[in-house]
C-alpha cells in the first residue's frame, strides 16, 4: 500500500509539471519537461533561444543563422536534410520552424518529432515568441529580455542625430528585390528610431522594391 501511494504521488508530480504551449499555427504542443535539445530553422528563433540564455540547447540551425557568435559553432542542416531524417527517439529535439514550411512541418511530425512553428514578424510578435519560447524552455525571465530590448530601442532613438530624422530608408531583404515594409519588424524599428516612413503601409510587411513605392531618397 505504501509503495502504491508513492507511485501515485510521483505520477501526480509528473502531471503537475506537464504543460502545453500553443504555437503560431494554433497547434498545442504538450511537454512533460523543458526540452534540452532544440533545432532552429529560422535565424530569429535561434537568436531568441540565445537571448533567453539557452544557446547550449541548440543542436542544429539553418544555414543562415550567424548571430550571436556562439550560433556559428552549431551544426548546420545541409541541403536535403529532411530526406535523411529517421523516426524519433525519446532524445529527439524539438524543432522550431517558420509556419510557412508546411511540408517540412508535416514531414517532421510524421516522424514523431515535436514541431513548434513561430513567426516573429513585428515587435509584438517578437515579444510573444520570447514568452512562448521562455515557457517551453522553462525560463522565467523572458519579460526581462523584452524589457532590455525596449530599453535599447529607447537609447538608440534618443542618441540618433537630428539630421537623420528626415532620412528615408530603403531596407532590402531579398534580391528579388523585396524591401522591408512599414508593418514589418524592421519597418517598426525604423519608425521608432524616428526616421521617415520608407514604404507605403498598404504594401504590408514586405514590398516589391519598385521606384515610387520603396526607395532611397
Amino acid at each position: 500500500m505504501k509503495e502504491l501511494l508513492i507511485f501515485v504521488g510521483l505520477a501526480f508530480l509528473q502531471a503537475a509539471h506537464a504543460y502545453q504551449v500553443t504555437d503560431d499555427r494554433g497547434v498545442s504542443i504538450n511537454f512533460d519537461k523543458p526540452p534540452q535539445r532544440i533545432v532552429s530553422l529560422l535565424p530569429s528563433l535561434a537568436e531568441t533561444v540565445c537571448a533567453l540564455g539557452q544557446c547550449d540547447r541548440l543542436v542544429g540551425v539553418d544555414r543562415y543563422s550567424n548571430d550571436p557568435d556562439r550560433v556559428k559553432n552549431c551544426p548546420r542542416l545541409a541541403a536535403g536534410w529532411i530526406r535523411t531524417l529517421r523516426p524519433s527517439s525519446h532524445s529527439s529535439p524539438i524543432w522550431c520552424c517558420w509556419p510557412h514550411l508546411p511540408k517540412a512541418g508535416e514531414r517532421l511530425q510524421a516522424l514523431g518529432l515535436k514541431v513548434m512553428a513561430l513567426e516573429p514578424k513585428t515587435h509584438a510578435d517578437v515579444r510573444q515568441v520570447l514568452e512562448k519560447l521562455g515557457q517551453v524552455l522553462g525560463v522565467g525571465d523572458a519579460q526581462r529580455v523584452w524589457q532590455g530590448i525596449e530599453a535599447g530601442m529607447q537609447t538608440a532613438a534618443q542618441s540618433l542625430p537630428a539630421r537623420f530624422k528626415t532620412t528615408r530608408v530603403y531596407f532590402e531583404v531579398n534580391s528579388a528585390p523585396y524591401a522591408a515594409g512599414e508593418s514589418s519588424f524592421i519597418g517598426e524599428t525604423l519608425s521608432r528610431l524616428g526616421v521617415q516612413k520608407h514604404c507605403a503601409r498598404q504594401h504590408g510587411a514586405v514590398s516589391t522594391g519598385q521606384p515610387g513605392i520603396c526607395g532611397a531618397r
